[in-house]
């Protein structure tokens, strides 16, 4: 600022008018002016130099005016990402959230792809049917089960469905996220394809070889494995592509997400039983408004593409109050079911855990669906995956 009165005072003391006519108030008064579109912020240097030279017209005489330069020089390019949020914009990238920076990495690709963000409530899933169990220990063999049965659940068939469901969504992934790796071209053909194949071959052989460890007779991890993976082929591909259908396809999400590591979890462990299936198939139609949730961020390439998720069949204020109505009213019958059953304890937890999720749902997901899905699952589902824990706990108990 110093430098910029400086250069003023020298300029409204020196100022050349042909020559010879003095200065006179309409010709300092545009001098200022220039100046002061040229000053800068505290703290901001510029240094004048001799080479730049602005003219200023003014009533019929040129003022020669000593321009500004910034000490350092701009290429004119807009970065692509704020350098406050490179750092963020990685990490959605490697875990497959929408937001992410577009990578090269063919290993970063092939991470993104299998969404790893999808995979904890798979894995939450294998620890509440260990617990429902009730036979499981905190020994080395149960915990190195349990955490294989994990890597099951999580990176291999989750890995198997997000990268195949990205496959066959490449078009609407074009229209709604077009810097996912396979619509922008990030990732060949054949590697999309080869990544499908080798994780489902190799989630096949982990789960015959948790059979083998866990000594069945009947290969029934590699059953579950096997019909999960044909659960989710035909939810994402044509002919069939059960995704197109709202009800049918989220319901087949959500038990996929519930019911097949929880099975998975309880039969490593102990016996499946039937009231336990039927438990957990109803817990499931909670994860169905889940993946309603999921949906609202789609809606324009749904639309185009004629899928008819929930929100675009019955237009998202409805299908705002079929998610959450889904979600509580689901929590709440096996709240209920634990109380009448004598599981009082757990039951109340359960009830606790139900109230803040009824919280953020009328404060972050139902004032606005599309804006907040994201903020409104990070705050609720914490409390519906220890809902799920509470809820294991209690069967293993009994």
């Amino acid at each position: 600022m110093a430098s910029t009165s400086l250069l003023q005072s020298s300029l409204e003391s020196q100022c050349l008018v042909s020559r010879a006519a003095p200065c006179n108030a309409s010709a300092k008064s545009a001098v200022r002016a220039s100046l002061s579109a040229l000053r800068l912020p505290l703290g901001g240097r510029r240094l004048a130099t001799e080479a730049q030279k602005r003219t200023v017209a003014n009533a019929g005489r040129t003022i020669v005016v000593a321009s500004t330069e910034t000490d350092k020089k701009s290429d004119g390019k807009v970065p692509d990402v704020a350098p406050s949020q490179e750092g963020d914009s990685a990490v959605r990238q490697l875990l497959g959230i929408r937001g992410g920076n577009k990578e090269e990495d063919i290993w970063k690709i092939r991470l993104q792809l299998t969404k790893p963000v999808t995979w904890v409530p798979l894995i939450w899933g294998v620890l509440c049917g260990a617990a429902a169990s009730g036979n499981f220990e905190w020994t080395l063999k149960d915990v190195s089960m349990a955490v294989v049965c994990m890597f099951l659940s999580g990176p291999l068939l989750t890995g198997y469905t997000q990268t195949m469901n990205d496959w066959y969504d490449r078009e609407i992934d074009a229209i709604n996220e077009p810097n996912r790796p396979i619509p922008s071209g990030a990732i060949s053909e054949f590697d999309v394809i080869a990544q499908i194949w080798i994780l489902l071959l190799a989630a096949m052989g982990v789960a015959y070889g948790l059979d083998v460890w866990a000594g069945h007779d009947f290969p029934i991890l590699l059953a579950l494995s096997a019909g999960g993976s044909l659960i989710s082929y035909i939810y994402s591909a044509p002919p069939l592509k059960l995704k197109q259908s709202g009800w049918i396809g989220n319901y087949a999400l959500g038990s996929s997400y519930i019911s097949l590591p929880w099975w998975a979890g309880q039969a490593l462990f102990g016996t499946l039983t039937f009231d336990v299936v039927v438990l957990t198939l109803l817990y499931s139609i909670a994860g169905l408004g889940i993946a309603i949730v999921n949906d609202f961020k789609s809606i324009e390439g749904d639309r185009k593409m004629g899928l008819q998720s929930l929100p675009v069949a019955f237009g998202v204020d409805t299908a705002k109050w079929i998610c959450v109505a889904s979600i509580d009213v689901t929590q709440l019958s096996v709240a209920g079911y634990l109380l009448a059953t004598g599981k009082t304890t757990y039951g109340l937890v359960l009830l606790a855990l139900i109230a803040p999720q009824i919280f953020f749902q009328f404060t972050l997901f139902l004032p606005d669906p599309m804006k907040n899905d994201v903020k409104y699952q990070a705050s609720a589902q914490p409390f519906l995956v220890f809902g799920l824990l509470c809820t294991a706990l209690a069967i293993g108990n009994q």
